[in-house]
């Protein structure tokens, strides 16, 4: 699809979650490929009134940059729906439980797919019965934050309690989940297709915030390192885990190999970063497709989905 025949783009970023600050960069990013092959775009920084921006601009599609609450859950997808206009990455339902780990592992578990044994936590949990259920080797997250937020890994009742109520800073909503020792992976998905496979290394203990934004220590093992059959059962893992939350477009799939070799999936990503650290760009240079096309091809693909 042609720069005219997408017409205006409208880059949506900034926002208003803890993920901000990676959204203006990966907003940016976009907008400057745009426009370097000629895109005619519009940059919009969305700060709490999105309603008003969007009904009072001008545009035929948007690319959605925003991470985190507010862009990421199905509300920005929402006002885009009334306002039927094509939008990238998936739709209303798929990205309010994307944006929610512990209903996406509800889904996941529903579908017979792996994922970690995990507990919803409150004041009144029994944090020793917890404690010991995930043999005393835990991380407790928010369930509704991106970018690794609000995350510490835990070994005992009064870390999981205190380590509880510090990720409810972030979110009333907080789960403790069995910590899977091995190696980590993420699988960039692409319009249907799952792109080569990165593992992810870290001297941090997992790959948190510092990890992904900030360290220069951080290692992305691309090829993987798995064996070619391996890899192709996680892509198709992966496309499972994608597809039966009903994501469109595309996303990112996070995912754990233990000791024994067994794949577990950790969360789903339905607007991923798009910075010079990401990965999707990465992965999707792998496959021969450059940052520009990439973006192009996402927009095409949600017009073409649009007007079916």
């Amino acid at each position: 699809m042609s720069m005219d025949q997408l017409g205006k783009i409208a880059v949506l970023m900034g926002g208003t979650s803890a993920e901000r600050k990676v959204s203006l960069r990966s907003g940016n990013a976009v907008a400057d490929a745009l426009e370097s092959i000629g895109g005619n775009v519009v940059r919009v920084d969305i700060q709490g009134h999105a309603i008003s921006q969007l009904t009072e601009l001008d545009f035929d599609v948007a690319f959605i940059a925003l991470h985190g609450r507010g862009g990421e859950d199905g509300t920005i997808q929402g006002v885009l729906e009334w306002l039927d206009k094509p939008y990238t990455g998936s739709g209303v339902m798929a990205s309010a439980l994307a944006m929610d780990k512990w209903r996406t592992k509800m889904i996941w578990m529903a579908a017979g797919l792996p994922t970690p044994q995990a507990y919803l936590l409150d004041e009144q949990s029994d944090w020793q019965a917890i404690n010991t259920s995930l043999a005393a080797n835990a991380i407790v997250k928010p369930a509704r934050e991106g970018s690794s937020i609000g995350m510490r890994r835990v070994h005992s009742p009064e870390e999981l309690r205190s380590s509880y109520q510090y990720a409810s800073e972030y979110d009333g909503l907080v789960l403790a989940e069995r910590w899977v020792q091995g190696r980590e992976f993420t699988v960039a998905i692409v319009d249907g297709e799952a792109l080569p496979v990165i593992q992810l290394r870290t001297s941090h203990e997992f790959y948190d915030y510092d990890a992904k934004y900030q360290s220069n220590d951080t290692e992305y093992l691309l090829p993987c390192g798995l064996e070619e059959s391996e890899e192709r059962a996680l892509q198709e893992l992966a496309l499972k885990a994608f597809n039966v939350l009903g994501a469109a477009g595309w996303g990112r799939i996070d995912v754990m190999q233990d000791e024994q070799g067994s794949f577990w999936l950790l969360e789903a990503n339905t607007s991923p970063g798009m910075t010079d650290h990401s990965l999707v760009p990465m992965a999707a240079r792998a496959a021969g497709i450059e940052f520009a096309e990439l973006v192009t091809r996402l927009l095409a693909e949600a017009k073409q989905r649009h007007e079916q």
